[in-house]
């Protein structure tokens, strides 16, 4: 396999703005948002010739926001602390303080976005 398996990730929100606005501001991003015959998407930033994925948050009621089952998304970040020390004031919950994987796979941290989704972060340092 030449890629990593990953294509795209929809990450389910109950409130398009809010999700929007904490994800800005968390990540410091700019995401668009498209409305698909009611499939309210907004899209992270991406570029398919990069390594990794993108992917969107998705408000549709096929889809259910979830702090407990489900996929866990993990975000790369150069320094999480960053990240994480956007999240109160974005409206978020850290779950998890920046903690070290070990084995030089570097450090992750769990978040509550304002969704009610629980989402991790990554970063070598």
């Amino acid at each position: 396999m030449v890629k990593n398996p990953i294509g795209w990730f929809e990450l389910p929100v109950s409130e398009m703005g809010r999700a929007k606005d904490f994800y800005e501001t968390v990540l410091d991003i700019s995401i668009t948002v498209h409305d698909l015959d009611g499939l309210i998407m907004g899209w992270f930033p991406g570029n398919h010739t990069n390594p990794g994925s993108s992917g969107s948050l998705v408000q549709h009621e096929m889809y259910t926001p979830s702090a407990e089952q489900g996929v866990l998304i993990y975000f790369s970040c150069e320094d999480l602390s960053n990240e994480l020390g956007r999240v109160a004031a974005a409206g978020g919950t850290v779950l998890r303080p920046k903690t070290a994987i070990g084995e030089g796979h570097g450090f992750m941290a769990l978040m509550l976005d304002t969704e009610g989704n629980r989402v991790a972060l990554h970063s070598p340092i």
